[in-house]
């Protein structure tokens, strides 16, 4: 897997490097900078890039933009973004296009090593991985907004699950449960919700963070 790393942190930005270079990761480039992001992302064509929201010269959300701008003009580049708090508008930035390869996680989740090297991988594959704090807030603010369709407490956990990447799989592990458990409780949440049904994992993700988001 050929990573584009941008993070203006040097000893996180080495430390990332030796981590992804552990599990089996090239690094075509580490930059810490977003004019750096940028010709590195359009001169080298990573298979997935992770990106601090925050670089420099501007200190805001430069990493984000650029690594955004980089998207439109490569569609479905695939895209981690590293940040120290949970902003919804990144989140909401990311996900606009409704394409699939996208990830948003706390810096928190690179101390986890198995964790953070999953949501690389399954970013890379074309999949969403989303930071659960993130998942959180928009659950906390939608059901304030409007009662969530009338799920179920397990139901819930099952959305939060589905809503950070996982497979009927994965979530039945999580919850000691059948994947044919999940799956009902997955077809319920679609029908309460009023959202397309699908066997897609990416889809079915960015449908409930659509719903989430926006709904």
């Amino acid at each position: 897997m050929r990573v584009v790393l941008a993070e203006d942190l040097f000893l996180l930005r080495d430390g990332l490097v030796r981590l992804l270079e552990a599990y089996g990761c090239e690094i075509l480039a580490a930059v810490e900078s977003g004019p750096e992001l940028s010709r590195a992302l359009a001169e080298l064509e990573p298979d997935v890039a992770v990106v601090d929201v925050r670089l420099p010269p501007s200190h805001t959300d430069e990493g984000l933009q650029c690594a955004l701008t980089a998207r439109r003009a490569r569609p479905g580049l695939p895209v981690l973004v590293l940040s120290q708090h949970v902003e919804q508008l990144y989140a909401r930035e990311l996900l606009a296009d409704g394409a699939g390869g996208v990830g948003y996680l706390l810096k928190d989740r690179v101390f986890d090593a198995e964790q953070f090297i999953d949501a690389v991988r399954r970013v890379a594959a074309g999949g969403t991985a989303m930071d659960p704090q993130v998942i959180s807030q928009l659950l906390t603010r939608r059901s304030q907004d409007r009662p969530m369709g009338g799920l179920t407490p397990r139901e819930r956990e099952v959305m939060e699950l589905m809503a950070q990447g996982r497979s009927n799989a994965a979530i039945a592990d999580r919850l000691v449960v059948t994947e044919r458990a999940v799956a009902k409780h997955t077809s319920n949440i679609f029908a309460k919700l009023g959202l397309p049904v699908s066997e897609d994992d990416n889809r079915r993700v960015l449908a409930v963070l659509a719903y989430l988001d926006h709904g």
